[in-house]
């Protein structure tokens, strides 16, 4: 089968799977995905505006989704202190629950564990390359791991943005960043 139509048939069978664990908890897909995003980025990446970004969809879609899961009680809103233009958002812990709970994401962890250790290495690294080349022919931000991001710089002192100058919990290097570049794209 060629990689399109395997990729497009498992992107299918785990969006159904996440349509059903959204419905299950009256929330439509958009929301799920919100959820999913929030509760995967850093400090620089939790506006509403960088929900957008990630998720591909326009600022009004998504703002009538952060409502929706602001008054479920699933996100929380917070003014930044440097900026009070800008909000930040983060999944509350009934969200965290909720979405601990959705079978098809441990179904799928069971799955990617039945591979032996360097098919699963290779699997992981083959997605992000091609998920990267993707996202750079289409324009968009790669939304990488802190860490492995050209900016990130480690030292004995810990880590540190080089693009904001900021120092970096091991959480915020661990988690997807909207500002992130490629090593090699440097």
């Amino acid at each position: 089968m060629p990689i399109d139509d395997t990729l497009e048939r498992l992107c299918n069978l785990l969006r159904s799977e996440a349509r059903v664990a959204g419905t299950q908890a009256g929330l439509q897909p958009i929301h799920w995905q919100t959820l999913r995003y929030l509760a995967a980025c850093n400090r620089y990446s939790d506006t509403p505006l960088a929900v957008a970004e990630f998720l591909g969809q326009t600022k009004g879609t998504v703002s009538q989704s952060l409502k929706l899961l602001v008054a479920k009680g699933l996100v929380s809103k917070q003014p930044d202190a440097g900026d009070r233009r800008v909000v930040h958002l983060a999944p509350t812990d009934a969200a965290l629950d909720l979405l601990g709970r959705a079978a098809y994401t441990q179904t799928l962890q069971q799955a990617a564990a039945g591979l032996d250790d360097g098919s699963r290495a290779a699997l992981d690294t083959a997605l992000t390359e091609l998920l990267l080349a993707l996202q750079l022919a289409h324009g968009r931000r790669s939304f990488g791991v802190c860490g492995s991001c050209r900016f990130h710089e480690r030292s004995a002192a810990g880590s540190r943005c080089q693009l904001t100058g900021e120092p970096l919990s091991a959480v915020d290097a661990s988690r997807i960043c909207r500002e992130h570049e490629s090593p090699d794209a440097a």
